[in-house]
């Protein structure tokens, strides 16, 4: 029996194991457990892990965080110790002896961050144990198994399935988000979201006390200011009632996650977890300017969709005019409108329909949630003088139930073109009977209208027949240029103005387009004169000129010899003509005439990119944070361009000259000559006539013609390497590299990676002025863009999210070959013979990485 002492040695041995790591092996810290640095606890079926984590490029600073378990990427969705970090690993995380969640420094002997509660001397409600649920909720329970403190009460940035966002006034908490500091500090940040409870309950964003985006009140549907917010995937669910205001959403397929982030950048993003990547849903604030709180004033409603060039605020219905038209005029609609006669209340006044938009601010508005239709709604405004507006509180099943009535400013509309709901204006009876009137002759004059207009079609075209004829005679040589695509119509009025209105025409309605007169263009430009010049380009020159009423554009006048010409001239037309974002390039209008094609733009006083980046004098004018929102800017223009417009559009030449600069630096796309127009399903295209600039084009449109999303991708990985470093990707390197991607990759390879950085970014030798996490992301995201073959590349939607969030990125995969530099001035210049149809003149070079 000698070998009984040492079997109850090793057994307790087993048993001090199992008791010291049992925290570390299940979903639960009893009282007098620890959790250290190192060991995680998992929840039931391990969807959820809890331990120690260091954020982004953050080093020796560790915080307690939940993250998803089964995802390989790490997205930390809630933080205990936020603003106070453990220095090192000396950290434990434990249930103390007075029933608190303890976060213990070792090392200092200090408390971290602690659950601050405070229990009755019954022994049934103190706290017995710490749980970690498969809904990834931290509750500390009693021993009568009564939830004493839960994480899901202390949200941090995130939301996850079954986590209320809100007020809960029963127990005296605010679920609010709020931001990380940066990608590499969880605290707390400058931006928060959160429900204000005056008049009808409402989302805002707010910039640390201002508001910056609302997403209106809860229609029952979704919030009115969030229309790509469908239960499909996720089921919403709102409470409002004396105890609460709360919105939360549930998971239908358990495969699926999704979580709601408030970034630091503050941009809401709603991404789900799919086929094993992350995938954008929605974000917002969006890309136009009518998400800005308060953007057209009171009873001013904005309109993300005019026209090209068009200003995107107007008065909310007719009987409204601008406060100041001055600061119309100047893009500036924050005074509003005013009624432009006094309201005479009860002689006759109605209410007149805005159909799609989030209804206005419901701060000062009153809710009524027993009524039942938009009939009792409208009584119980028409009663009251000071009723300004109604529309439905819930919209949810077709019909309306509940009213909100405004009185006093409507603030903070805008138009959608799908997803928003109907407001009803009140105007008074000469508007009413205006609209009226309008509407009951308008079926009258239907027909003769038609008669009419076929008339004047028809008297039109001869009459334009026979002055071309006359003019053809009279001026010999001279040919007029026209322009044979059915969706450009020019239409030619008599008057003295010196320019003429032109309608491009599309499916969904007409957009403006000013035709000018040749003599305007050469008199702006004092006959396209030296002085005025501003660059030149591969299909012609471009000019500064200033027009009669004082507006500065720019003029890009194509080369009459360009045999290319034309058909980039027509692209742009039709193209940009139907896009309008912040980040792209703004067309005013087109000259066609006596041989002459000349686009006209708004000018930007600070040229292009390249002119900063590769441009000694001007480089260090670009400081980081500025370079930064030039990517994150020009990424967000190629998405709308992939994804958020009416068109899916492949630029097919994005470079640094192609983006320019407004006054406040801001990055706008420009030249769309050869652009392509995607259908929604098309996924690629190829074509025979390679044209694009050396050195951003991608391997498979180079070599074989083919061209696609992915290629504008590749483009835009170059370009943003281009932005950190300060080179040329045609730049003279070093034998191991033929141009910058190589180089950067080899310094990536040796974990070099900053030492690829524009110089100019260094404020010493011993310090930099530039965020050490942000520029290594950003090469990171340059590398997966410019990956050699298309599978490997990010999309846009990835690319913005990847650029905006803390995320684990995907290492990016060898750089199989560059290209070498072309040998002669004629490398584009592909054989069209009979014999040879070849356009694959482009040689390679394997390079592996290191």
């Amino acid at each position: 029996m000698t070998w009984l002492p040492a079997l109850l040695f090793v057994s307790l041995l087993v048993r001090l194991h199992y008791y010291c790591s049992s925290a570390a092996t299940t979903d639960t810290i009893a009282v007098n457990q620890t959790l250290e640095d190192g060991d995680l606890l998992l929840s039931g079926a391990k969807s959820y892990a809890l331990g120690f984590f260091t954020p982004g490029n953050s080093t020796g600073k560790r915080y307690v965080g939940i993250w998803y378990r089964k995802i390989p990427e790490r997205v930390v969705v809630w933080v205990a110790n936020r603003n106070n970090p453990v220095n090192g690993t000396s950290g434990i995380l434990s249930v103390d002896p007075t029933g608190n969640l303890v976060i213990h420094d070792r090392k200092t002997n200090t408390t971290v961050w602690n659950t601050s509660l405070s229990f009755p001397a019954d022994k049934n409600t103190k706290p017995h144990s710490a749980l970690l649920q498969e809904t990834g909720n931290l509750v500390l329970y009693a021993a009568s198994s009564q939830i004493l403190w839960q994480s899901f009460d202390h949200p941090t940035n995130t939301l996850i399935a079954s986590m209320k966002f809100g007020v809960d006034m029963k127990r005296g908490l605010d679920l609010s988000l709020t931001s990380w500091k940066s990608s590499d500090d969880p605290g707390t940040g400058e931006y928060s979201m959160r429900i204000e409870m005056k008049g009808k309950p409402q989302a805002y964003l707010f910039r640390e006390s201002a508001r910056v985006w609302r997403l209106g009140p809860w229609n029952g549907i979704r919030w009115s200011g969030v229309p790509e917010m469908t239960p499909n995937i996720t089921p919403y669910t709102f409470t409002e009632n004396g105890d609460e205001v709360t919105e939360e959403y549930r998971i239908k397929d358990p495969n699926i996650y999704t979580i709601v982030m408030l970034n630091e950048t503050g941009t809401l993003n709603k991404i789900l977890w799919q086929d094993e990547k992350w995938v954008g849903n929605w974000y917002y604030p969006n890309n136009d300017d009518c998400d800005s709180y308060d953007r057209c004033g009171p009873f001013g409603i904005c309109n993300p969709y005019n026209e090209p060039g068009g200003f995107d605020c107007r008065c909310v219905t007719t009987g409204f005019e601008p406060e100041s038209v001055s600061e119309w005029d100047r893009g500036d609609g924050r005074s509003g409108c005013r009624r432009s006669s006094p309201e005479q209340c009860g002689n006759g006044d109605g209410f007149l329909k805005l159909g799609n938009v989030k209804v206005p601010d419901t701060e000062t508005a009153v809710l009524n949630s027993e009524m039942k239709g938009l009939e009792e709604c409208e009584a119980l405004c028409r009663k009251n003088c000071s009723c300004t507006g109604y529309a439905g509180n819930n919209v949810s099943d077709g019909g309306v139930v509940g009213c909100i009535t405004w009185h006093g400013e409507l603030r903070d509309m805008r138009e959608f073109t799908k997803g928003g709901q109907d407001m009803y204006i009140r105007v008074s009876a000469s508007e009413l009977s205006g609209q009226s009137s309008k509407e009951s002759k308008g079926h009258r004059r239907k027909w003769v209208a038609g008669v009419v207009v076929g008339v004047l079609v028809v008297a039109a075209l001869i009459l334009v027949a026979i002055c071309l004829t006359m003019k053809r005679i009279k001026t010999g040589k001279k040919e007029v240029m026209i322009i044979k695509n059915e969706k450009i119509i020019n239409s030619f009025e008599e008057g003295s103005s010196p320019i003429t209105m032109g309608k491009y025409m599309d499916g969904e309605g007409t957009a403006d387009v000013l035709i000018y007169d040749l003599n305007i263009i050469q008199a702006a430009t004092d006959n396209f004169s030296l002085e005025n010049k501003l660059g030149e380009g591969g299909f012609g020159c471009v000019y500064k000129g200033k027009m009669r009423n004082g507006e500065v554009v720019a003029v890009k006048r194509l080369t009459k010899s360009s045999d290319q010409g034309i058909e980039e001239f027509k692209n742009e037309v039709i193209l940009i003509a139907r896009l309008q974002h912040r980040n792209l390039v703004r067309l005013l209008g087109y000259c066609i005439e006596e041989g002459e094609k000349m686009l006209v733009y708004e000018y930007l006083p600070n040229k292009g990119l390249d002119t900063f980046l590769f441009e000694n004098s001007h480089g260090t004018h670009l400081d980081w944070r500025k370079r930064f929102e030039i990517i994150l800017g020009v990424a967000q223009g190629l998405l709308y361009l992939h994804q958020d417009s009416r068109l899916r559009i492949i630029h097919r030449d994005l470079k640094a000259s192609n983006v320019l600069l407004d006054a406040s630096m801001d990055p706008k796309i420009s030249d769309f000559g050869m652009a392509r127009i995607f259908g929604e399903e098309q996924v690629e295209d190829n074509t025979n006539r390679v044209v694009g600039t050396y050195g951003y084009m991608s391997p498979e449109y180079a070599m074989e013609g083919h061209f696609s999303a992915k290629s504008d991708v590749f483009s835009f990985g170059i370009l943003l390497l281009e932005i950190v470093t300060g080179k040329k990707n045609k730049h003279k390197f070093n034998e191991h590299s033929l141009n910058l991607v190589g180089d950067v990759w080899n310094m990536w390879n040796e974990e070099k990676a900053l030492d690829v950085v524009d110089p100019s970014l260094k404020d010493d030798e011993s310090s930099s002025s530039y965020d050490v996490g942000e520029v290594l992301r950003c090469i990171h995201v340059g590398l997966l863009c410019a990956q050699p073959y298309p599978d490997d590349r990010p999309n846009m939607s990835e690319v913005v999210f990847m650029l905006s969030n803390e995320t684990k990125l995907p290492p990016p995969n060898p750089l199989g070959f560059v290209f070498e530099p072309p040998k002669t001035d004629q490398f584009w210049s592909a054989s069209t013979s009979a014999g040879n149809q070849s356009i694959n003149c482009v040689s390679i070079t394997a390079i592996k990485g290191r």
